[in-house]
């Protein structure tokens, strides 16, 4: 057991890096973000650890201060911004392209129309409007996009 012990401390920094490698791969086996942040803090005991020579208790207790501020961090992050618009609107494909500008194609009469979004056409609602002019999506109601005229 003890030429074990002898073994990890004669490699100094390098058992931060292998320390690393191991909580990397599992970030990728565990779903979720878990591990990379102890990872990432691994890397840089390891960085500082091999230009200044720290003894072993002070290079645990600043792992575990930067691990824990970096998820701490994390979790503020994710909290005040939270996911872009491809997460809120994955199985909601109408709210994916509110805000974006798109051309009329089939006239808006009686306060339903066509229009060309990406590569089909969709149900409108909103003003009489003919045909060719643009429109900005400004809501969704089932399958029917809701447009305004662009001022």
């Amino acid at each position: 057991m003890q030429s074990i012990f002898d073994f990890l401390v004669s490699m100094g920094p390098w058992n931060w890096f292998i320390l690393a490698v191991v909580l990397f791969m599992l970030e990728t086996v565990v779903p979720g973000v878990h591990f990379i942040w102890f990872g990432v803090a691994a890397v840089i005991i390891g960085a500082v650890a091999s230009y200044i020579d720290i003894p072993l208790q002070w290079q645990l207790i600043s792992f575990g201060a930067l691990a824990l501020s970096s998820v701490t961090l994390f979790l503020l992050y994710t909290r005040l911004w939270p996911g872009t618009a491809d997460q809120n609107v994955l199985n909601d494909r109408g709210n994916y392209y509110v805000g974006r500008i798109v051309e009329i194609e089939e006239a808006i009469v009686g306060g339903r129309g066509r229009a060309r979004v990406a590569d089909g056409l969709w149900s409108v609602e909103g003003p009489d409007t003919p045909a060719g002019v643009k429109v900005k999506i400004v809501g969704v109601k089932g399958t029917v996009l809701l447009v305004e005229e662009i001022r």
